[in-house]
């Protein structure tokens, strides 16, 4: 049990410091105006990765400096990051739905 909790915090953390990047946290902001309620988070947080890898592809193009690529779909590595940017969002975009939250709440 303990190596599985000290896994899951591991990807929390790689997740949280991919998504504190200028890219992950407007998604997040984004992805937290959409959201309504608190048991959408999974869905809107695997919105937001999709969006984020979709982005990343295209940011060669966008900068003009290189072609779109797809991204290497048949790789252990891609699905451990997706994994991580998953944990990364949920975290994130619970945090400023909760600010939301209390805001307008007030």
């Amino acid at each position: 049990m303990p190596e599985f909790l000290e896994q899951f915090l591991g990807y929390a953390r790689e997740g949280f410091a991919e998504v504190n990047a200028v890219l992950g946290l407007l998604i997040a902001a984004v992805s937290t105006l959409i959201l309504s309620k608190w048991a959408r988070l999974p869905v809107i947080a695997v919105g937001a990765v999709i969006a984020h890898i979709v982005l990343e592809s295209l940011a060669p193009v966008i900068a003009e400096v290189g072609s779109f690529y797809l991204p290497p779909l048949l790789e252990a590595h891609f699905w451990r990051e997706v994994g991580a940017l998953f944990v990364g969002y949920l975290v994130v975009i619970g945090i400023l739905f909760a600010i939301k939250r209390i805001i307008t709440k007030s």
